[in-house]
């Protein structure tokens, strides 16, 4: 049987890696290289001419002296850790097939806990970021999902402490090409409206199962295609890729983050779809994240971790 050329391509290796970005200087390089790709722009004033402090890697405005580092205003900033550091995060996540969890990512760093699950968390905000920009088209299967562990009440659809999410593949010959798993605030037909409005592109043929939820997709202008499949997960083989999407998906979690806390896994998810959708070229993947990373806003530490539990802090991130 011949081999998946996609499954088994070489990806960037370790070995290439370094030899890319195993210095801090390259890694400043390249960060202003992607911030600035025509040369350097004043935050300030807009001026070109500038000088550059190279004991401190400060950018200098010839017109209004302000200075400016490559991370400012960026994902990376106010960060202490070194670039290189956040490059080899950022290589790590976007090369593992089902993710890194936290732990294991600080020791590859070789940084805290703490300082890794940030890190973490800044990256796949990125990711969640960047998936919003992007439509799927063509033939779409689409099913309802939940993300949570087993908990005391009524199990299944409308259950307690469980994140509801969208699960949609979209199809090209028959096989897989992009996906999306999205959470939402509930399977109402209002919620499937906004979803499909902001994430379905105009044209495209959506099926799903027939649950009531999703005549929200007819509320969206899109042509919808019912297969009533009844009770449990639809069988039918027009629901192949996208059973076979969230089985994949789940048993990443569970291995690799054994659960994921409900405030964060929208990015969670937001990082599987990232490394799904661009599985087809994975020696670009580290410049194309670290591209959109250098034109991201700061996302500071409150609005990502939230109020976090020392229960949350040592059983679920553990791993994750």
């Amino acid at each position: 049987m011949a081999r998946n050329k996609v499954q088994f391509q070489k990806g960037l290796s370790m070995a290439a890696f370094n030899q890319r970005y195993g210095g801090e200087d390259q890694c400043h390089a390249a960060l202003a290289a992607w911030r600035w790709p025509n040369g350097f722009r004043c935050p300030k004033c807009g001026g070109a001419e500038h000088s550059f402090v190279a004991t401190r890697r400060l950018f200098q405005c010839s017109a209004c002296s302000r200075q400016t580092s490559a991370r400012a205003g960026t994902i990376f900033h106010a960060s202490r850790t070194p670039l290189m550091k956040w490059f080899l995060a950022i290589h790590l996540m976007t090369s593992a097939k089902n993710d890194i969890a936290a732990l294991e990512l600080a020791r590859q760093l070789d940084v805290k806990w703490d300082t890794a699950w940030l890190i973490k968390q800044k990256l796949m905000e990125v990711m969640r970021q960047r998936n919003s920009t992007y439509q799927l088209e063509g033939l779409i299967q689409v099913d309802d999902a939940y993300q949570g562990g087993e908990k005391p009440g009524k199990p299944g659809r409308g259950a307690k402490n469980k994140v509801p999410f969208i699960v949609a593949v979209s199809t090209v010959d028959g096989k897989p090409r992009h996906m999306q798993l999205r959470v939402v605030p509930g399977f109402s037909k209002e919620a499937i409206r906004d979803w499909a409005k902001a994430s379905i592109a105009p044209g495209a043929q959506v099926i799903s199962d027939g649950l009531g939820c999703f005549n929200g997709l007819d509320e969206a202008g899109l042509a919808h295609t019912r297969i009533i499949t009844g009770g449990g997960r639809p069988k039918d083989p027009e629901f192949l890729w996208v059973n076979i999407t969230l089985g994949n998906v789940k048993s990443a979690v569970t291995g690799t983050c054994r659960s994921l806390d409900e405030r964060h896994t929208p990015r969670y998810l937001a990082a599987y779809e990232w490394r799904y959708n661009r599985r087809f070229d994975l020696a670009l993947n580290l410049e194309r994240l670290a591209r959109v990373a250098a034109k991201t806003e700061p996302a500071p530490y409150g609005r990502l971790a939230a109020v976090r539990s020392k229960k949350y802090r040592h059983f679920a991130e553990a791993s994750g």
